[in-house]
């Protein structure tokens, strides 16, 4: 039998909540945990995991199993899309892992999950409900209950949001609005064999054009590519995802080379995502709750740390509990204050990434100008703020 008295309720089941089942179990607690989903599982593709969220896995326990499905990347690399002239190039081999005791990986956002829930699954004191949808959720000052769209009621001490980007728990919170970018993505897995030749680098390849970007890299031990294109829409978006459509795609892509249109050719099918995001704001919770992963902050994709922040405020979240020796409010104030300030900056970093990576005209130029010359140490340097976080220093 549960002991509600010593239960946090998480709701979500995707990379951040499954690693903060695990954060918490580790620090004495059993967890009910709900997800929407019939099934456990994640949508989507690859997704890019920097040193930061090795060091959180491994913190959480479950590093060697996303080693073991990861492909390492030898370089990120910046191309222009219209002249094939590369923009900038970060090494990401010896020196780099030894710059940031981690290397940089891609993995299909499957392998991660799977990855972090086979973990949990050695934690008796986690407890999973799928097709759990949550309507109400009720904060009191001594323990917390939400009620599902069946009528299950879960009972608990405290509550964290982990419903990703349109968070239940944080409309409860916070209740702000969403902001839509007005750029559409589409998002594709193909097949080796039917992948350019050309272009199958071990390297994050991202080509910049005028109101649009293609990002390319290999999945699964190379038999698979991760193609992610994303461009500024004609129509009023609405936040949504569905199939896309290659006649939509195609009509958007008038201005670019040869190579890298070839990668809008090659899949079957698409999933379009009409993207948004939200403003940082100064708090995520109150009382025995509080948010985490993009239920906290949705960023835009364009620093490709989504799920490393989410792993991160998992681990930041266990070690708040540890050093307020339990007091779940204190914990909860104390793990805001540190992880707010750092993934406001993931969120507004990532808005601007998008202006550089879609930049048209004399500000193409100045673009492709910024980093010419510099060398691996001036990269590392320049991204030492994010890379080189630990959980040493997760509570500086």
């Amino acid at each position: 039998m549960a002991n509600k008295d010593n239960t946090i309720l998480l709701v979500g089941g995707g990379i951040g909540g499954m690693a903060a089942a695990l954060a918490l179990s580790q620090s004495g607690f059993e967890v009910d945990l709900m997800e929407q989903a019939p099934e456990l599982g994640e949508i989507g593709a690859g997704i890019q995991l920097g040193p930061n969220a090795f060091a959180a896995m491994d913190a959480l326990g479950c590093g060697p199993r996303a080693r073991a499905r990861a492909v390492y990347n030898t370089e990120l690399l910046m191309m222009d899309a219209l002249d094939e002239s590369v923009v900038g190039c970060m090494e990401t081999g010896e020196a780099f892992r030894k710059r940031f005791n981690n290397p940089y990986a891609v993995i299909h956002r499957a392998d991660i999950h799977l990855s972090i829930y086979e973990e949990a699954q050695t934690h008796d004191n986690i407890r999973v409900h799928t097709d759990c949808r949550i309507e109400t959720v009720e904060i009191g000052d001594k323990s917390v209950k939400v009620t599902d769209k069946k009528g299950r009621v879960f009972e608990g001490m405290a509550i964290v949001g982990c419903d990703g980007s349109k968070s239940v728990v944080r409309q409860k919170l916070i209740n702000d609005p969403h902001r839509v970018s007005g750029h559409v993505v589409y998002r594709a897995v193909c097949p080796a064999d039917q992948f350019p030749e050309d272009l199958k680098w071990n390297a994050a390849t991202l080509w910049a054009g005028p109101k649009y970007h293609i990002v390319h890299y290999p999945l699964r031990a190379g038999e698979e590519y991760n193609i992610v294109v994303t461009f500024h829409s004609r129509e009023k978006e609405e936040w949504s995802v569905r199939e896309g459509s290659r006649e939509e795609l195609l009509s958007y892509f008038t201005r670019i080379s040869p190579k890298p249109k070839q990668l809008l050719e090659r899949a079957n099918t698409w999933q379009r995502w009409a993207t948004a995001d939200r403003d940082p704001v100064e708090k995520w919770g109150e009382g025995r709750a509080t948010l985490l992963g993009d239920a906290a902050h949705p960023p835009l994709q364009y620093m490709a740390q989504g799920a490393c922040m989410a792993l991160e405020d998992a681990v930041t979240l266990r070690e708040t509990l540890r050093v307020c020796d339990r007091d779940i409010e204190k914990a909860f104030r104390l793990y805001e204050k540190i992880r707010i300030p750092r993934t406001a900056r993931v969120v507004l970093s990532a808005r601007e990434m998008g202006r550089i990576f879609h930049a048209e005209g004399a500000e193409r130029l100045v673009r492709n100008q910024l980093w010419k010359g510099r060398t691996q140490e001036r990269y590392y340097d320049a991204i030492e703020w994010l890379y080189g976080w630990t959980v040493d220093k997760c509570l500086d």
